[in-house]
């Protein structure tokens, strides 16, 4: 059965795939590669994406385990911080356009998010899954949501989709065809469908009737 944890377990994954995708490009140019400025410069968007993810666990994921796990949130809110800290050194060192630097600064960003998100999944979510009510997990889940603008859902979808597996794929549309109301969903179907281009046959067989 999916849970709501399922769907920032698949976010987690994007940020991962695609952190790898930026560090990677950003080594070659600093190898003397080119054409990579595309790839390095979705670390923008990535932020603000991870923005919003932050800000929603800082409203609702935080409080919630603060309830049954006192003090644990505490790191996590740190890390939040230190990640903050790397962004903005990768985004001087992109200005100035220097590709060691910025090579350097993309190399440390990854470390430092990839080792919060281990964390995460194995320590602060276990507690959120394990000890806090089904119905608290599932209110929580959608503050969350409700940090991303309306406006730029669209952009997300297109972001998010490309960068998780099939079992991701599908559990994030069932949560949120769970959790929208149809109207709404309806438009956001249409986003997924062109996200994921000819993997979205595939996607239908996974659910029916979507």
């Amino acid at each position: 059965m999916v849970e709501p944890v399922d769907a920032i377990r698949a976010v987690h994954n994007a940020f991962r795939n695609d952190l790898k995708h930026i560090d990677a490009a950003a080594l070659d140019a600093a190898r003397g590669g080119e054409g990579q400025a595309g790839t390095i410069e979705r670390f923008r968007f990535y932020n603000e994406v991870l923005g919003w993810h932050a800000r929603g666990e800082e409203l609702a994921i935080f409080p919630a385990v603060e309830t049954v796990a006192p003090l644990v949130a505490e790191a996590y809110l740190k890390d939040h911080h230190g990640l903050d800290a790397a962004y903005e050194v990768l985004n001087r060192s992109y200005a100035a356009r220097d590709p060691l630097e910025t090579a350097r600064a993309t190399a440390a960003f990854r470390f430092h998010l990839d080792i919060h998100l281990d964390k995460e999944d194995s320590h602060l979510y276990r507690i959120f899954r394990e000890r806090i009510p089904l119905p608290e997990q599932g209110k929580a889940v959608g503050i969350m949501s409700g940090t991303i603008p309306r406006e730029r859902f669209p952009d997300l979808i297109a972001w998010l989709f490309p960068l998780i597996g099939d079992t991701d794929r599908e559990n994030m549309t069932r949560i949120w065809q769970m959790v929208m109301p149809a109207p709404v969903f309806s438009g956001v179907k249409e986003h997924i469908r062109k996200a994921v281009g000819d993997d979205w046959a595939g996607l239908r067989q996974r659910i029916p009737g979507l």
